[in-house]
């Protein structure tokens, strides 16, 4: 694990999964992206539908905002809605007074993006493979005073300890903490949302993910309510649309809690079948970082540039790694799907790895 200063990137820090399967790969079987598949359900679908009758007048984000403070137990003004959590990274950047940013990589790369957009210069704190990609709160430098880290991380599906997490706080310092994923984590187990007692905690999470609505955009920050105010202000006039405000009350209901929670159980063993699957080809160089606790998996694999052009080649589009700061050329990242299609992925990959010394074991 080290600290790095980079004056450039280095990396394409705006390639994303979906880049993977537009134009010809469209019609790939998408592994690429961590969307959870057949989303949004059709009851979802409906409530977005019915509000599309109110467009003519201005979005209203009060009951959205409300609804999305009961579901974690906390204030309104500790809560704003965003246009996904990508523009949460953005207030983030261009609203906050930040000498020492600090991003821990690999990770979703936009936060280093925004913050270099907004003509910060961005300290990395690189973990290692070697240490499966955890955390070391040591290797923060102190005066950091602001540090952003995903938890569920993408992409390399590490689940950090809520406590180790929090111990990175600060006087002084703003804590910003990517759950994106976390709803795809059976109960939510490490998460940081609704905790009041971290100092300069900010939680980020997206409705995008689990229920299918990339491109709706919704989204919402949790913090203190100067921070909030703070963000709201670099905020544009109604930034969240009427249909995304729907999607956002009905995404936090009683009945799409429990529909989220049946799904990350199902998305845990979906996910322990591909890790399994991916463990037969070991004997070829093929390692999977564990535990893998999203609802994706980082793969290592010899020479992946090319087989990833094969895997595309057989109908399979998975995310490519060394955009990601930290990681290399060497490395995958793929979403869990269901396992009929999980299998068929794997035959197509047996297919696409270099040839093994020896044959290797048949897929069930």
């Amino acid at each position: 694990m080290r600290t790095e200063a980079t004056g450039g990137s280095g990396h394409d820090l705006r390639h994303h999964g979906d880049a993977e399967v537009r134009d010809d790969g469209a019609a790939l079987v998408d592994l690429a992206v961590n969307v959870r598949a057949d989303t949004p359900p059709p009851w979802l679908r409906e409530e977005i539908a019915g509000s599309l009758s109110s467009l003519a007048a201005y979005p209203d984000g009060r009951a959205a905002r409300a609804a999305v403070a009961a579901r974690h137990g906390l204030p309104e003004e500790r809560v704003l809605l965003t246009a996904g959590a990508a523009e949460a990274f953005v207030l983030l950047a261009r609203a906050l007074e930040v000498r020492r940013p600090v991003v821990v990589h690999p990770q979703f790369t936009e936060p280093e993006a925004a913050l270099r957009d907004a003509g910060h210069a961005v300290d990395r704190v690189l973990l290692r493979e070697a240490d499966g990609f955890r955390l070391d709160p040591a290797a923060v430098p102190e005066d950091a005073d602001l540090v952003v880290i995903g938890n569920p991380t993408n992409p390399t599906s590490v689940l950090h300890p809520a406590e180790t997490i929090a111990g990175l706080a600060r006087a002084g310092r703003t804590l910003v903490v990517d759950e994106a994923f976390m709803d795809a984590v059976p109960g939510e187990r490490e998460a940081l949302a609704g905790r009041t007692d971290v100092p300069g905690l900010v939680v980020l999470r997206s409705l995008t993910k689990t229920w299918g609505l990339a491109g709706l955009r919704i989204g919402y920050v949790l913090a203190a309510p100067g921070v909030i105010a703070e963000l709201e202000r670099a905020q544009p006039l109604w930034p969240v649309s009427t249909p995304a405000l729907a999607a956002a009350r009905a995404c936090v209901a009683p009945r799409a809690l429990a529909e989220a929670g049946h799904a990350a159980h199902r998305i845990a063993g979906d996910r322990a079948h591909l890790v399994a699957g991916l463990a037969r080809f070991a004997s070829r160089g093929v390692r999977v970082v564990e535990p893998a606790e999203g609802p994706f998996v980082l793969v290592r694999m010899p020479d992946a540039a090319r087989v990833r052009r094969r895997l595309r080649e057989l109908g399979y589009a998975v995310r490519r790694g060394d955009t990601f700061p930290g990681l290399g050329e060497d490395w995958v990242r793929v979403a869990v799907r269901d396992r009929t299609t999980a299998n068929a992925f794997l035959q197509a990959l047996s297919t696409a790895l270099p040839s093994p010394a020896h044959p290797p074991v048949p897929l069930a």
